[in-house]
């Protein structure tokens, strides 16, 4: 399969990062070689699943201009119908041939993401002491870590943790994970790999499930990664984010609201209406429990970076209104639902990468702390809160 790799390139200008604590050394991005534009995505999902329904065609039209994403990569594509016509048809047992295709597809993202990322990293692959590899697009003995170590090249003894069905929060969760590894063995390295892909729950539209339109119209695919390690070798490694604390927060019987099966036909997925709102009236509590390590209340909640990860725009309008937020605040999670939708596990890279990006800006316009410590958030099933204290080391000094 042929895709796509774009590197994200750090600041020749870094802070300094705390002696012990974890850094997140590079950043990268792959993605399938098809883009798709959402003007386009009505009539081609429409026609690829040959389905005539005018109400539920006219459902997807607006949630196609609600979720406010404008551009998505996926992996679906009319060789893969051609080639798989059950998978545009209700009730067809097609989970075997879904994983085949997620499977490489996943693998192939992944290797390249890592690839883009090790690049600008700048160090020997060699190096690498450790992989964690984030995935709800999979199913498979081994895992995707064994496929992914082999296709970079990864030395044998690297030592590898998984993440399976994390959804959305899978990303932050890795980087937690990662964090953990990296500050308690020194001299390590720590390669995050995410990748998803949306054929693991592609469908035809149906009456039955008005829901599914809304994946449709939201989620994208792709992949990201990072290198994280402690104590940065200043003569080769320039540190992006000091990764200060990180906690996890599960909300107790809400494990239906956001509800995702693996059956015959794929995966079944269900997000509830209320998530917007359970997310809302949580979120002060979880990021008080954060900036309390830096002495910051919520009269401080615009004198940080917000690096949020856009579950849709739903979320986004109710944490920045409940949070009383400046616009340009979640700018960087808006920009990334736009470019890219909701591509699950792997967003929170590309709302980094707009983050750093926007950073600069503010460094030559106003020098000055604001935004130097700030928030990387994200929510997945459970309803589970991820969140990581940071400090943005990419800010001109």
């Amino acid at each position: 399969m042929n895709m796509g790799i774009q590197e994200i390139k750090g600041d020749a200008l870094s802070k300094k990062a705390t002696p012990g604590k974890a850094t997140v050394l590079a950043l990268g991005k792959g993605f399938p070689h098809q883009l798709v534009m959402q003007e386009f995505l009505v009539d081609g999902y429409f026609r690829n699943t040959n389905c005539d329904d005018p109400e539920l065609k006219e459902k997807l039209n607006r949630l196609c201009k609600t979720t406010t994403v404008k551009t998505r990569y996926v992996v679906m594509s009319e060789e893969i119908l051609n080639k798989y016509p059950e998978l545009a048809i209700e009730g067809q047992p097609t989970v075997t041939q879904r994983l085949d295709i997620c499977n490489k597809a996943v693998t192939q993202m992944a290797i390249e993401a890592s690839q883009a990322c090790i690049l600008n990293w700048g160090r020997p692959i060699s190096d690498i002491t450790h992989l964690v590899y984030v995935s709800s697009s999979e199913a498979r003995l081994p895992g995707g870590d064994i496929y992914l170590a082999k296709g970079l090249g990864l030395k044998p003894e690297t030592n590898r943790v998984m993440l399976y069905f994390a959804g959305c929060s899978g990303g932050v969760a890795g980087l937690r994970v990662a964090k953990d590894i990296a500050e308690n063995n020194p001299g390590s390295r720590v390669l995050l790999a995410t990748s998803e892909t949306t054929i693991i729950g592609f469908k035809p539209p149906s009456a039955d499930r008005p829901y599914d339109l809304v994946g449709v119209a939201l989620f994208g695919d792709g992949a990201g990664a990072m290198i994280i390690g402690s104590d940065p070798d200043p003569s080769t490694e320039r540190p992006l984010f000091e990764l200060h604390s990180a906690i996890q927060h599960f909300l107790p019987d809400t494990e239906k609201i956001i509800d995702g099966r693996l059956t015959e036909e794929g995966i079944s997925f269900k997000l509830d209406r209320a998530l917007p709102q359970i997310i809302e009236d949580n979120i002060e509590g979880f990021c008080g429990k954060l900036m309390d390590n830096i002495g910051m209340s919520n009269k401080d909640y615009n004198k940080i970076f917000w690096a949020v990860h856009p579950g849709g725009p739903a979320i986004l309008n109710r944490l920045e209104k409940r949070l009383n937020l400046s616009p340009e605040k979640l700018s960087a999670s808006r920009r990334a639902l736009a470019d890219y939708g909701n591509a699950s596990s792997n967003t929170i890279v590309y709302v980094m990468e707009y983050m750093m990006e926007e950073s600069k800006k503010i460094n030559k316009e106003d020098k000055n702390d604001e935004d130097e410590w700030g928030l990387i958030l994200a929510f997945g099933p459970g309803v589970t809160f991820e969140g990581i204290l940071a400090k943005n080391l990419t800010m001109s000094t």
